[in-house]
């Protein structure tokens, strides 16, 4: 069934919305899924706050303009879906990742990948999904920002510390003289 001049531009018109604010953009073909498999795809999509879509490519290439995924446009061919990554750039990669782990889904084949306004070719996706969430990038960079100033006390404490040592050293060396 075709959608209407208005359906077609409300599609448009989200899709659009929705990659002026993603981080990152996948394009993968589904041909041979079956519909549970397209569900558990889905559910998995939003536990990772991925936006995912099956459109027409003719549309999806409208939606992409003046975004940073224009540079998809080129590779939008065949029975695609778009994913978007809309809290860390990684979790669209993770999502597919972890979806053709199952030997089943194997019928799902990744066809670009975009970030940064580059597009990367489909072998990028574990490097992609490798990438840390937010929450684990602050971490780094705290513990980046700490081991300096760990070390600092460390040395500062090691100078009572071998004062400590240092007297007990001359303590059992006296003990020993005395007997």
């Amino acid at each position: 069934m075709s959608l209407s001049l208005t359906e077609k531009q409300a599609v448009v018109a989200e899709v659009n919305e929705v990659a002026a604010n993603a981080h990152s953009a996948i394009a993968a073909e589904y041909r041979g899924l079956s519909v549970a498999q397209m569900t558990t795809l889905r559910a998995m999509a939003r536990k990772q706050n991925v936006y995912l879509r099956v459109v027409k490519n003719t549309l999806a290439k409208r939606a992409v303009t003046g975004t940073d995924f224009e540079c998809m446009q080129e590779v939008l061919v065949g029975p695609l879906m778009l994913a978007f990554s809309q809290d860390d750039p990684g979790a669209a990669a993770r999502v597919f990742k972890d979806f053709l782990k199952v030997r089943e889904n194997d019928k799902l084949v990744v066809k670009s990948l975009s970030i940064g306004r580059k597009l990367l070719p489909a072998n990028e996706l574990d490097r992609l999904s490798s990438m840390p969430t937010k929450e684990e990038a602050v971490s780094l960079l705290m513990a980046c920002m700490r081991a300096p100033l760990d070390k600092f006390a460390r040395t500062l404490n090691e100078v009572p510390g071998k004062l400590v040592r240092t007297i007990e050293a001359v303590r059992m060396q006296k003990a020993g003289e005395g007997s």
